[in-house]
């Protein structure tokens, strides 16, 4: 069995470079897989979360599609700009992607 974290250098995506390899290992996980990140303050768990999305539309996901929540109005908008500025390092058009932020983005409360 291959161990993703064994994975050369060189065959990491660009994007998923900053990320060690337990964030990236959930970032790449497949999208069949559920996943739960449990992790305390500052330990990279909104970029792994912004990561996993960027990746899922780099593999050809539909953002009107995917649903991003969490507590607050400011974690919502910094998942949401993150996002899209990892989307911009992708391609021109993943940005565009992104450009209008996502329909289905929020908190528990305003999605609800």
């Amino acid at each position: 069995m291959t161990d993703i974290t064994q994975t050369a250098s060189e065959d990491i995506p660009a994007y998923l470079k900053t990320l060690n390899s337990s964030q990236r290992d959930a970032a790449v996980a497949p999208d069949d897989v559920p996943l739960l990140i449990i992790a305390g303050a500052g330990t990279g768990k909104t970029a792994t979360l912004a990561h996993r999305v960027a990746h899922l539309l780099a593999q050809g996901a539909d953002p009107e599609r995917l649903l991003l929540l969490t507590f607050s109005r400011r974690a919502a908008d910094e998942m949401t700009r993150r996002v899209q500025a990892i989307a911009s390092k992708i391609s021109a058009r993943h940005a565009r992607l992104t450009s209008d932020g996502f329909t289905w983005a929020g908190t528990f409360h305003s999605i609800g």
